[in-house]
């Protein structure tokens, strides 16, 4: 998980609780992250989840989306996978540990994505 940032913007560190490491003091239970930065988020229920939602994400134009869906892989609505789709956005869905973990392999290719991290215990 100490992946150097070489393509730069926010990295998770680690895992603390129910929640991901970004630095030595900061501690979020659920993330929206993009190459430039990662905000606290208040997701809804994934099944409850909307493209809405997502909009920062969808604004930053990235590759693909990772949905990190919390403790277990749970596949996200199909109607916003269809939705982000169409707008030539690729979606990834995997348990939030994982979506982490490939967060900082992605970004430390230089691939331009976003992610969208539900709690771990979720």
């Amino acid at each position: 998980m100490q992946r150097e940032a070489t393509a730069g913007g926010p990295i998770v560190r680690g895992f603390a609780g129910r929640g991901y490491r970004l630095g030595d003091d900061t501690v979020a239970a659920a993330l929206l992250m993009t190459v430039d930065n990662a905000t606290d988020w208040a997701p809804p229920p994934l099944d409850a989840l909307t493209i809405a939602d997502l909009d920062p994400l969808i604004a930053a134009r990235p590759e693909f989306i990772l949905i990190g869906t919390g403790a277990a892989l749970v596949r996200p609505p199909v109607a916003l996978v269809r939705a982000i789709e169409e707008q030539g956005i690729g979606v990834e869905a995997m348990d939030s540990r994982a979506a982490a973990r490939a967060w900082g392999v992605l970004r430390g290719e230089g691939r331009v994505i976003a992610a969208a991290l539900y709690p771990l215990d979720a």
